[in-house]
């Protein structure tokens, strides 16, 4: 079987960062992990929920908080669909998760319509 490994692009559609969320809150950049179980992690896959848990508190008590996280079938195990304060924050949030051997992450950082729209009319 050959695998190709190709760019896919995925636009969320969500307010800019700099617009105000719901309940007066504002909006703050939107990541999207790839995440991989390692042989550690799946040999412990079982505790894989408890970790997602611990993860999920990790991340509010830096500031951020998940927005969604899917199961998936094919090349990664999970995706994580994320907000953090900024990007030290989030490559923070992710290098933890990698230390603890479980997992592997390939973390974008995702651009709402917004922002995609004004970026591409920018360009002339």
């Amino acid at each position: 079987m050959i695998q190709r490994r190709g760019r896919a692009h995925t636009w969320a559609v969500a307010a800019p960062s700099r617009d105000v969320g719901r309940c007066g809150e504002e909006a703050m950049p939107l990541y999207i992990a790839l995440v991989t179980y390692t042989d550690r992690g799946m040999q412990a896959v079982r505790e894989s929920p408890r970790r997602l848990d611990q993860a999920k508190a990790q991340l509010a008590e830096m500031g951020g908080r998940f927005q969604a996280v899917y199961m998936t079938m094919g090349a990664h195990d999970l995706v994580f669909v994320y907000e953090a304060p900024d990007d030290a924050i989030s490559a923070r949030f992710t290098l933890s998760l990698g230390m603890l051997g479980n997992v592997r992450t390939t973390t974008m950082k995702a651009f709402p319509e917004a922002a995609y729209r004004e970026i591409i009319a920018s360009l002339g």
